[in-house]
């Protein structure tokens, strides 16, 4: 028997953790104490924020553009992956589903798949129920991925019918 090949009476290897400092045991502390509700609530407030913030800035109107805008179509003149994101979110607010989905398609595809895995995620760690969730496959994914890098590279084509697309 060899020094590398333990013999049939070895002791097993046991993982020992290491030793945490003291900013990972406060986190870790932080996060053992802190109640069920709070990760919910605190997304819930994350999606009140944003709304409240699309109302407030009215996107789609003139004055719109003295807020913050994309940079990348400050630079470019291209619409950058996102730009319309908060026109569509505006007009999903208000009820019109055409508008929405003229300003950013994927984005109005997306948001009923957001609102179920966001609801069934709070309702199963609010109260415990055992909703089916929503599973993503890799495959979805990336083929959400890459409509959405077609509908990016569409929407700037300036012939028609893609200056439709274009906001």
């Amino acid at each position: 028997m060899t020094a590398a090949q333990p013999g049939p009476y070895a002791a097993p290897i046991v993982y020992a953790p290491p030793e945490q400092d003291r900013i990972t045991a406060f986190v870790t502390r932080l996060v053992d104490r802190t109640p069920r509700w709070v990760g919910p609530v605190a997304s819930l407030g994350g999606i009140l924020g944003a709304v409240a913030y699309t109302l407030a800035v009215h996107p789609t109107s003139l004055w719109a553009s003295t807020h913050p805008t994309c940079l990348m179509r400050v630079l470019t003149g291209f619409d950058c992956p996102g730009c319309g994101g908060t026109r569509s979110a505006w007009y999903l607010i208000h009820g019109d589903l055409a508008a929405a989905a003229r300003h950013h398609a994927i984005f109005v595809f997306a948001v009923p798949f957001m609102a179920y895995m966001y609801v069934v995620w709070m309702l199963n760690t609010l109260f415990g129920l055992r909703l089916p969730q929503l599973r993503l496959s890799t495959r979805s994914i990336m083929l959400l991925m890459a409509a959405w890098g077609v509908f990016s590279v569409v929407r700037n084509l300036p012939w028609e019918p893609f200056t439709f697309l274009y906001v």
